[in-house]
């Protein structure tokens, strides 16, 4: 029997004899440290902007050492191609700092990028890494793709690209978390895994991604969580417009996510899994769910379901305008994404049960 059966079979037999759920284990049995994601760092990570007070990470020592110090147990990082000095002093300060990590790569894009992929993976986890994050999709699917033809051309080659990725994954015994990123709706995303049916490939489940494609947060966990191996963990708010509604995250308990129970639900599965803070301090995204070029990709979405889903957006539209940082100085942006984090995670610290 294939571990995730049975990790599932089990979950819902305990239920239906009515032991107790995961969340009220005792805290021992379960992951509690409190990590951060790349992106929750974006501004500082990757938009280069000159701040003497917030310099530009060079390594990712220098962002572990910064994670930590803001109170994260963990984070998710490219995890190869370091130097074997840098990669010694992450291997002692993880060590010192009981600091868990996740890595992150590229899916093979034929048989020509597996030695690339390959040697990626074995870097990876010799770095004391066991989950390795992915994307399909770099992008937002209906920003991406003006077809629904151009859009299958995609998921097959996606499709192609896991099953040449599974042998590899499998061979090192090291798990490849493939993330919901504003590409799959839930329905898509496990037609996909289940084809593939590897213990070795499962989910990055984000919390707020799939709002944009039109689903409901809750279901979307509860259709993932079965095959979740990490969390994104993040809350969102939503705010109409002429064309659709902006989509923004919030720090930890400000949006209207249900994130307490998220966490139960994923645990319920998976009790040890580890939850990483994705809090990405932009403007808000625009989904222009009622101009046609949205529905290029899309063909099973009824008009019932699409105003049901409005009425949530407006059900919980947000009393204040969403966060702008693109009328902010560099300096204003970088204190900013600073502040979101330190709040989030504090949050996260005082009323999920994390440490």
């Amino acid at each position: 029997m294939r571990r995730r059966r049975f990790i599932k079979n089990s979950a819902s037999g305990a239920l239906a004899m009515g032991f107790p759920l995961i969340s009220a284990l005792p805290a021992s049995l379960k992951e509690t440290r409190f990590g951060a994601a790349e992106a929750t760092f974006m501004i500082r990570r990757y938009r280069n902007l000159k701040s003497a007070k917030y310099p530009q990470y060079d390594n990712a020592l220098q962002m572990i050492e910064h994670f930590s110090s803001m109170g994260f147990k963990g984070a998710q990082l490219t995890m190869y191609g370091l130097d074997s000095a840098l990669a010694k002093k992450i291997l002692r300060r993880r060590e010192e700092l009981n600091f868990f990590m996740e890595g992150q790569i590229k899916l093979p894009k034929d048989t020509n990028d597996i030695d690339r992929f390959e040697q990626q993976v074995r870097e990876t986890k010799e770095m004391d890494v066991d989950i390795i994050r992915t994307v399909c999709l770099s992008g937002r699917r209906y920003e991406n793709f003006d077809t629904n033809e151009a859009f299958q051309v995609f998921r097959k080659a996606s499709e192609t690209s896991l099953q040449l990725a599974e042998p590899i994954m499998r061979k090192h015994r090291i798990r490849l978390a493939v993330e919901n990123h504003k590409d799959w709706r839930a329905t898509e995303f496990l037609e996909i895994l289940k084809a593939l049916d590897s213990e070795w490939v499962g989910v990055t489940l984000d919390t707020g991604n799939n709002i944009s494609l039109l689903e409901d947060p809750m279901e979307v966990v509860r259709a993932l969580a079965p095959y979740a191996f990490t969390v994104h963990l993040k809350d969102m708010a939503v705010e109409t417009y002429e064309d659709g509604f902006l989509l923004s995250e919030v720090n930890l308990g400000e949006g209207f996510l249900d994130i307490e129970g998220m966490i139960s639900e994923i645990r319920t599965h998976n009790p040890d899994i580890r939850f990483n803070l994705e809090m990405i301090t932009r403007d808000p995204l625009k989904v222009p769910c009622l101009t046609e070029a949205y529905w290029a990709t899309f063909g099973a979405i009824s008009a019932a379901e699409l105003a049901t889903f409005l009425g949530k957006v407006r059900k919980y539209e947000s009393k204040s305008a969403l966060p702008r940082i693109s009328n902010k100085s560099a300096d204003e942006q970088l204190a900013l994404e600073m502040e979101n984090n330190k709040t989030s995670v504090q949050f996260a610290k005082k009323n999920y049960g994390f440490r």
